[in-house]
């Protein structure tokens, strides 16, 4: 079964992430749906597993807080707080934090990422 409350969404694709479980991360997107891990670089497909990998690579945790979640029918918009921080697996530091601006949808699977903005308004 999917996601069946927008609310939880964000919480579960966090939870995700921290487990670096990929696999689990893409069952919460749509098939065509938009990676924007940069802002004004949308991403989709490949490209933007290559940039949710990226994410990863660090080896960090993220913290997330769902500040609003707003529906209206079959849409969704969630917004929420999240940071990865600390010392990187290569030992470098990592400070990356933004407000996340994230479009879901709900179809016959439960509710599903469409759009991920992790940078908001950036």
């Amino acid at each position: 079964m999917g996601i069946t409350d927008p609310h939880a969404m964000q919480m579960a694709w966090a939870a995700r992430f921290n487990a670096r479980d990929v696999d689990g991360m893409l069952e919460l997107f749509e098939p065509d749906a938009v990676f924007v891990p940069q802002p004004g670089m949308p991403t989709t497909g490949e490209d933007s597993v290559n940039a949710m990998m990226g994410f990863l690579q660090a080896g960090l945790p993220i913290s997330l807080t769902t500040r609003h979640v707003y529906v209206t029918g079959d849409i969704a918009l969630a917004i929420a707080e999240w940071a990865i921080k600390g010392t990187a697996a290569d030992g470098s530091e990592v400070d990356l934090h933004g407000n996340t601006a994230d479009v879901l949808r709900r179809g016959p699977e439960g509710w599903k990422i469409a759009i991920d903005n992790p940078f908001g308004t950036a």
